[in-house]
């Protein structure tokens, strides 16, 4: 799944109608009458800001400008994170930890919050994980992992997987893990 249309999609769930609103009022200049009235969702609205190339994945400013008018710091922290994911993502070198955690992303479900809360990673962090990546829960594993490598540092075992993994009763993944 495109990463992009995956970002619109969760921004527009959490839109109510009232803020769809707002950015069709915002998009007046951007948008014929007619097809704005057209517009009941935000995915609707997205469409046609892509269709006028006005968003684009290399081109988030106007979307970022409707969340800030709006007053949705949550999305557009979304959006942001999206951004440094963009940016990251070419210079990104698998490294030992991540064969560990494509096995976890894989075989974990919807124990991961289990295993972060083991594994030490602060709520804060988890919940930030959950908002961006609600639609895609291996996409949820696979960053929470990178949080907590992040947060931990040089501190990051694999051995502390593997106990974190032991300890929610996932031993069959530990195993994997240590193979």
């Amino acid at each position: 799944v495109d990463r992009f249309l995956s970002l619109l999609l969760s921004i527009s769930s959490g839109l109510s109608s009232a803020e769809v609103n707002a950015m069709k009022f915002l998009c007046r200049d951007i948008i014929k009458k007619g097809k704005r009235e057209a517009v009941r969702v935000g995915l609707e609205l997205f469409n046609f800001l892509m269709e006028q190339q006005v968003i684009a994945p290399d081109k988030l400013g106007f979307l970022k400008e409707l969340l800030q008018h709006i007053s949705r710091g949550d999305l557009l922290a979304q959006v942001e994170q999206f951004e440094q994911g963009e940016l990251r993502a070419p210079e990104h070198q698998p490294d030992e930890h991540e064969r560990p955690f494509d096995v976890i992303r894989a075989n974990v479900g919807r124990d991961w919050k289990k295993l972060m809360r083991e594994l030490g990673l602060p709520e804060v962090k988890l919940d930030k994980v959950e908002a961006a990546y609600r639609y895609d829960l291996e996409e949820m594993v696979f960053q929470a992992l990178r949080e907590w490598q992040k947060w931990k540092g040089k501190d990051a075992k694999v051995a502390d997987l593997i106990k974190a993994l032991q300890g929610c009763n996932l031993r069959l993944v530990a195993d994997w893990v240590e193979e």
